[in-house]
């Protein structure tokens, strides 16, 4: 499940810190109720004859040797079984795949809940530890390093720990005895990761850490004297909320110090600076704000974790909700593509290793093809090197005025801008472009031949290379002032007729005469992408949601102002009235 890396909100209080330690002291002497699950008498061999990848000598060296790693997301994980949140069935041939493009491992997301007793002895299906068995047997048989963990159980049930804490802690010490059991003599390429996400309902962050902590102990201490190759197998532990701040890391350092065993492994989650990653509050860009977000995790990994011995598996990355081929981007590609490519950068410099989430919108399950190859590219690019950007991946050029000259600053990130290229066609520095410092200037001549006959859209497409990595695209597009219409809609919607002439919706801006913010994230005038408004390009419409309509205050004249991408604005005004609702340009 996909993590946000924003503030963490407090909580309601729980029970105190004393009687958290209290529990977590009864349980050690084993005065909760647990049940016993009877070990096998047999090992499987199945994959004894297997090429499997050999262990390093340290934990951190194996787990450098899983970079880089690809999560099997939204499917043994889907609620309530494998092919319901739209992922076909798993087999041999996708980890065929996987390993073919160059990933080391892959996480294995489960989720017990929908396929186990909800009382004791909570017992797990056999049909379904068979079926999560035969995946990470496939897995494991391409070679590849498989992390297997709980998934969505941890908001299903474990977050009710702290008012149903015996029933939690012995469900969860009953589910992992289970799996312990049933891997046990499974090859140590795989790794056991105690919870995802953990989190507990009405609990401030103190509270949480230590249910957390010792739902990570209860777990090492099963998983070891499970026996088999569990005395030694690679444990995975997460901090709470697989939150990456300082006062996170701290306690989950605490934690391995106490349980004194060299065989662990940390694990955090990074989605990205809030805003930029789902597209609100103004955060259209990668901008120094997101990027210092993402810099100051790494550095507070860094000097916790990896400086110090640590080994850190970061078991979930990516951006919230994009790339999303369901709907319009909401992340503007160029600005995607300089995340990806800053985060390989400094996951490599901070020695950790990085587990792509991918629910279905990377891959193509069916086809095997992925689905975006520019973003893709990207991100196997950074696992090695760095790649130059620029301020932009878009130049636009008005329709209706004079071509001139245009500058973008080049972010060559270490490398050596080398030139401009069209194809295999290099273009003449002087007369098409010039260069000053890091500013690129492209004359009004070579913008006059790539515009073309200027039709609306893209109309040419050149790229800035360098001497590492890969080349900078860059779009030259023609466009206008987009045009909308008047409109009339219910509380289930509104569509305003839209002539976006070439150019493309960056985000949208709604308050009210008295100053306020209007629409469903009230805490900002910018609203988010997707949530409360959508463009339709094919249907030539701009839409506001339900949810945007449901939240206007009734006969209040709201006005929006749609930003684009060419930095053009169109100013609409909205007013719902019971049920109806009217839209006006101007």
């Amino acid at each position: 499940m996909k993590g946000t890396q924003h503030p963490t909100r407090r909580r309601g209080h729980g029970p105190g810190r004393l009687l958290g330690l209290l529990l977590a002291l009864l349980a050690a002497i084993g005065l909760t109720s647990t049940t016993a699950f009877a070990l096998p008498s047999h090992k499987d061999t199945s994959l004894t004859r297997l090429a499997l990848p050999k262990l390093a000598a340290a934990p951190k060296d194996t787990v450098a040797a899983m970079q880089p790693s690809w999560n099997l997301g939204n499917t043994l994980d889907a609620i309530p079984d494998e092919t319901s949140w739209g992922n076909p069935l798993t087999t041999k041939a996708l980890f065929d795949k996987i390993k073919a493009e160059g990933f080391r491992s892959v996480r294995i997301p489960v989720t017990w809940s929908g396929h186990q007793s909800a009382t004791a002895p909570y017992t797990i299906d056999a049909t379904w530890m068979n079926r999560v068995k035969q995946v990470v047997d496939w897995a494991l048989a391409d070679g590849l390093y498989v992390v297997l963990n709980v998934h969505h159980d941890s908001w299903q049930w474990i977050a009710t720990m702290p008012t149903d804490h015996d029933n939690v802690l012995a469900r969860f010490k009953a589910t992992w005895t289970q799996i312990a059991a049933k891997f046990r003599d499974s090859p140590q390429s795989l790794l056991f990761e105690s919870n995802n996400e953990p989190q507990f309902n009405n609990t401030t962050d103190a509270q949480g850490i230590q249910y957390n902590s010792e739902l990570n102990s209860a777990f090492h201490t099963l998983v070891r004297a499970s026996g088999g190759n569990n005395a030694t197998r690679l444990l995975v532990l997460p901090t709470l909320h697989t939150n990456a701040g300082q006062e996170f890391l701290d306690a989950l350092v605490g934690e391995m110090k106490t349980l004194n065993d060299p065989n662990l492994v940390a694990t955090v989650h990074f989605y990205g600076w809030y805003p930029f990653s789902v597209n609100v509050a103004g955060g259209t860009k990668f901008d120094a704000t997101a990027q210092k977000d993402m810099s100051d995790t790494f550095t507070r990994i860094r000097n916790t974790l990896t400086s110090k011995g640590i080994p850190v598996y970061l078991g979930e990355y990516g951006l919230l909700n994009y790339p999303d081929h369901h709907h319009p981007d909401r992340v503007e590609p160029g600005e995607g593509l300089k995340y990806f490519e800053q985060f390989g950068y400094e996951a490599r410099t901070a020695g950790v290793t990085t587990a792509l989430w991918d629910a279905f919108n990377f891959l193509n399950r069916t086809t095997f093809q992925w689905r975006d190859p520019a973003i893709i590219n990207q991100i196997k690019s950074s696992w090695t090197t760095r790649s130059g950007t620029a301020s932009s991946d878009r130049i636009f050029l008005a329709k209706s005025s004079a071509i001139t000259a245009r500058t973008l600053t080049l972010n060559p990130n270490g490398g050596n801008f080398l030139g401009l290229w069209q194809g295999n066609t290099m273009l003449a520095p002087g007369r098409d472009y010039t260069v000053s410092g890091n500013q690129l200037t492209l004359t009004a001549t070579a913008l006059t031949r790539l515009a073309g006959n200027r039709v609306y859209g893209v109309n040419s497409t050149i790229e800035a290379r360098f001497n590492r990595g890969l080349p900078w695209k860059i779009h030259v597009t023609t466009y206008d002032r987009p045009v909308l219409s008047n409109a009339t809609g219910t509380t289930n919607g509104v569509t305003i007729p839209t002539q976006f002439r070439g150019d493309l919706l960056a985000t949208m801006e709604a308050t009210y005469a008295d100053g306020s913010n209007a629409g469903p994230t009230n805490w900002t005038p910018y609203q988010e992408f997707n949530e409360a408004f959508s463009p339709d390009y094919p249907g030539n419409a701009l839409q506001l949601t339900s949810k945007f309509v449901n939240s206007l205050r009734d006969n209040a004249q709201a006005t929006l102002v749609f930003h684009f991408w060419s930095g053009a604005t169109v100013t609409y005004r909205v007013t719902k009235s019971g049920g109806s609702v009217t839209g006006t340009v101007g």
